[in-house]
């Protein structure tokens, strides 16, 4: 029998369509265009502005968006991965109600959390049910609407992140395409320095907690801009060489839009030239989860059959890696 590899070969993406760029920003805190632009990469993120749709809305657009492109009956779709760092509820699986929505009640359904690295952790275990030869759809979705966590008075974070959602359809390929190799990582020193204070079992919602703002994400950015340089760097440097790629060998990275900085000390420590480098940070900021399906959605014209790509990624707790995929289809 063939080796059976999990190959991509459908994405979907949405975004919500409110843009709030830096010069609004200009308008609710002290900051400016150029200092967020310099700093960050970053001139506009999408916002969902619906006080009554949460990450599911998100989620369910980008599979439909899938399903449509790829014209796929979601009754075939054996599992559902919902990667995501804000579900719409404690306990009660988001994935699952999206599963339910898109018509794929035939398949299992759960969430998977590891902050940004979510849907880099994801393709690993997405790529895994496909090789063990049971499963033959597996729908990966990176959604989050990180506009629900944010505190918009607190300037360090509010420029930083936006919603939105990507999705990804795995599917058995027999001529050696798809996911290749992995190396994540991850290290629990970072639990304090990237994090939501309230709202978990060790300090419950409380009056007290949402009125000293406990419920929004805080950040040491100088400590996570460190860690997050290295560790992004060290583990695609060392996928190449794993792999015994040169930086002539990769077609493309794809790395979590996070920071532009960080983008390019990654792509700096790989020898890459930046044509070689996908980055769309500029238009939605930090999705969280949705930047990688993301980046290949709005990039898909230029992948082709066989393209070496190296995705990465960092996140809060700290969670980190890179995957090293060959693309397995020309989009039509």
């Amino acid at each position: 029998m063939n080796t059976i590899t999990a190959a991509i070969t459908a994405v979907g993406a949405y975004v919500p369509d409110f843009v709030l760029s830096n010069k609004v920003l200009e308008t609710m805190v002290d900051t400016n265009d150029e200092w967020i632009t310099s700093r960050t990469g970053i001139k506009e993120r999408r916002i969902l502005k619906d006080t009554d749709k949460g990450t599911s809305f998100l989620a369910i657009k980008a599979a439909q968006d899938l399903i449509a492109k790829a014209n796929i009956d979601p009754l075939e779709i054996d599992m559902v991965i919902l990667a995501s760092a804000t579900p719409d509820m404690p306990v009660a699986s988001t994935g699952v109600f999206v599963a339910t929505q898109i018509g794929a009640t035939n398949a299992f359904a759960y969430d998977l959390q590891a902050a940004c690295s979510s849907f880099l952790y994801g393709m690993s275990t997405a790529s895994a049910y496909i090789a063990s030869g049971k499963y033959k759809k597996v729908l990966l979705i990176g959604a989050d609407k990180m506009s629900s966590i944010v505190d918009y008075t607190d300037r360090a974070t509010c420029i930083i992140f936006g919603d939105g959602a990507g999705a990804v359809l795995f599917e058995p390929n027999y001529e050696g395409l798809g996911l290749q190799d992995e190396y994540l990582r991850s290290d629990g020193v970072g639990r304090d320095f990237l994090k939501i204070d309230a709202g978990g079992s060790i300090t419950p919602t409380s009056f007290e907690t949402v009125r000293d703002k406990k419920h929004s994400i805080v950040q040491d950015g100088k400590t996570v801009f460190k860690y997050a340089v290295t560790n992004m760097a060290d583990a695609s440097e060392l996928i190449l060489k794993r792999n015994n790629l040169t930086n002539t060998d990769v077609d493309w990275l794809v790395p979590h839009q996070a920071n532009k900085r960080i983008i390019d000390a990654t792509a700096s420590r790989m020898e890459l030239e930046d044509s070689k480098v996908l980055v769309n940070i500029e238009k939605y900021g930090n999705t969280t989860s949705a930047t990688l399906p993301l980046v290949l959605y709005d990039f898909e014209h230029l992948l082709k059959k066989g393209d070496n790509i190296i995705l990465a990624a960092f996140g809060g707790g700290f969670t980190w890696g890179s995957i090293y995929l060959k693309w397995a289809y020309d989009k039509k």
